[in-house]
């Protein structure tokens, strides 16, 4: 007899504790994210950003708000998000290809440990940077801090720090003992935690006649059939055969079999548009802090915007660089065909010492137009609010780099519940018990 998925999935202890964790880990982030810093004027901070809304500079503001789940603007002690440990990791990955020194170490035994130690040192370094910017940013809005400003740096710059790693521990609580990735459920969290505000907006104008009705459901339809397209993207592989001959291992003989090496459309996932937001999120929130005191900042903030050209130019080149870079992370085309080779496998029609080219000619093939797709879909936001005058939450909730983190997230954590339902001998989620890939 067939049985409900979501109650199988509270039938399993083991994957329930993991559920109610991931949501209790959630429920403390979504607190923090309202939870002031200590000297701060909540009602000066939200006349202040009212009196701002439609300026210039609020197109930087809002960007940051909208990755830092809505923490930013409320001076909350998540205020930074979970950016600063994005950005950090980013930069060691690669310091670890550039150093050989690092990479001797990620190597050794114990490496990947000391890697995440050192990652953690360079968070708390960015974290202070960041939360030094933002106490100036404070100054400038009148009436915001109620306490002495000196004591209100040093208590702001150690808060936000604090929070940020706390943050980490989070998220790294959630991938042990929780279910799905702990960092881009945090993200996910914060994206979903603005839907009611965005949607309220989106009604609100066009009751006032700021938009047109007409517009509103041509640009629901296109994000509905972009949904569907990523989920069609995320699923899709392309199968490398490979066999293996018989062989002896002690005093029995396995048989020769059939397999194959899946390859996806985007093997990194989201990953390549989370690198980038969290690159450009880093210089976005300095010179926006700053750039009342600095002019050439300002200049730069400016320049910056995210709805400006030379920012979009950017964000597409950075998620095609980190979609190469990250694939050539985790699928190493050499070590691919070193284990291949080692295990007396072949892949037909291809000679055993052409192995590691036919990989890399398979990857690069796939990869660009896996890395051109994301960029597209990143820069939908953009273009809609270039287009049709959608209010920029909005536009940045319904597309692009929001959609596709909500997806990608969503995904995979359901394809780890349904590994969870399946080990258990449940059916999947999803008819036929397993979420499906399309095979290209």
């Amino acid at each position: 007899m067939a049985t409900n998925p979501l109650v199988d999935i509270f039938r399993i202890r083991d994957l329930r504790q993991r559920i109610l964790f991931t949501l209790g880990m959630l429920v403390v982030f979504r607190l923090g994210a309202n939870l002031p810093i200590p000297g701060i004027n909540v009602k000066a901070l939200n006349l202040y950003f009212m009196s701002q809304q439609g300026g210039a500079g609020v197109g930087i503001t809002e960007y940051i708000d909208f990755f830092a789940g809505g923490a930013f603007k409320n001076f909350s002690i998540f205020m930074l998000g979970i950016m600063p440990y994005i950005s950090t990791s980013i930069i060691m990955q690669l310091l670890v290809l550039v150093f050989p020194s690092l990479k001797r170490i990620s190597e050794q035994e114990g490496g990947r440990k000391k890697i995440q130690r050192y990652t953690r040192y360079g968070t708390v370094i960015i974290c202070l940077i960041q939360s030094y910017a933002v106490t100036i940013y404070a100054n400038q809005i009148p009436d915001a801090i109620n306490i002495n400003r000196t004591a209100y740096t040093f208590i702001a710059m150690l808060t936000v720090t604090t929070g940020t790693i706390f943050l980490m521990w989070i998220g790294e609580q959630i991938s042990q003992r929780g279910i799905g990735n702990g960092i881009s459920l945090l993200i996910f969290a914060g994206i979903v935690a603005r839907m009611p505000a965005a949607f309220i907006t989106l009604i609100e104008k066009v009751q006032i006649g700021e938009l047109n009705p007409v517009f509103v459901i041509l640009v629901l339809g296109m994000f509905i059939a972009v949904i569907a397209l990523v989920i069609y993207e995320q699923q899709g592989q392309r199968k490398i055969p490979v066999q293996y001959a018989k062989r002896v291992v002690g005093r029995r003989m396995y048989g020769a079999q059939n397999t194959y090496i899946p390859f996806k459309i985007n093997p990194s996932g989201v990953i390549p548009v989370i690198f980038a937001s969290s690159v450009l999120t880093f210089p976005l929130q300095i010179a926006g802090n700053l750039g009342g005191q600095v002019s050439w900042l300002q200049s730069l903030s400016y320049w910056l915007r995210p709805n400006g050209i030379p920012y979009l130019i950017m964000y597409t080149l950075l998620i095609i660089f980190f979609a190469y870079f990250y694939t050539q992370v985790t699928l190493n085309p050499h070590e691919i065909a070193k284990q291949i080779r080692e295990n007396g496998g072949s892949i037909p029609g291809i000679r055993t010492d052409k192995i590691e080219e036919y990989l890399n000619t398979i990857l690069s093939r796939i990869i660009l137009p896996g890395a051109l797709f994301l960029a597209f879909i990143a820069v939908i936001p953009s273009i809609v609010q270039m287009l049709f005058n959608f209010p920029l939450e909005v536009a940045m909730l319904m597309g692009g780099t929001s959609l596709l983190i909500m997806v990608g997230v969503d995904l995979d954590t359901m394809s780890q519940i349904e590994g969870h339902l399946r080990m258990h001998h449940h059916d999947g989620l999803v008819k036929k018990g397993k979420i499906r890939s399309r095979n290209l």
